[in-house]
């Protein structure tokens, strides 16, 4: 049995698929953040604190996971935010694997130097 070879039409589709997925993913957890935020009677705070000078990524990330495991509704909202701002990446990566798929090599570079871009500023996107 032979299998129909990867094409444009079949890469496009599935890239839209993925998009839409990942926004659709975002808007979901988004709105059950916003129900949960509104169910602890979320009040907006009279003060706002800076962030301190010392706060670091790890401690930045720490308090998300560690909200995020308790189920708070800001935090399941930034899950939202973190789903939409990935969906671009994973969009690269997997139209990287279609072009390796359809053997298209310069399209295979672009991607990889795109990635390796995105790559870096999100890892450096935090200066402490």
């Amino acid at each position: 049995m032979r299998t129909k070879p990867f094409t444009d039409v079949d890469l496009n589709r599935s890239v839209g698929n993925l998009l839409r997925l990942g926004v659709l993913l975002s808007v979901v957890t988004s709105l059950v953040g916003f129900i949960k935020l509104f169910m602890e009677g979320f009040v907006m705070p009279k003060k706002y604190k800076l962030l301190d000078m010392g706060t670091t990524s790890e401690k930045v990330w720490g308090q998300f996971w560690n909200s995020l495991m308790k189920g708070e509704g800001m935090a399941i909202i930034q899950l939202g935010i973190l789903f939409l701002i990935l969906t671009p990446l994973v969009r690269i990566i997997f139209a990287l694997i279609g072009y390796l798929k359809e053997k298209d090599y310069v399209y295979v570079a672009i991607s990889m130097i795109v990635l390796a871009i995105m790559t870096v500023s999100f890892l450096t996107g935090y200066a402490h």
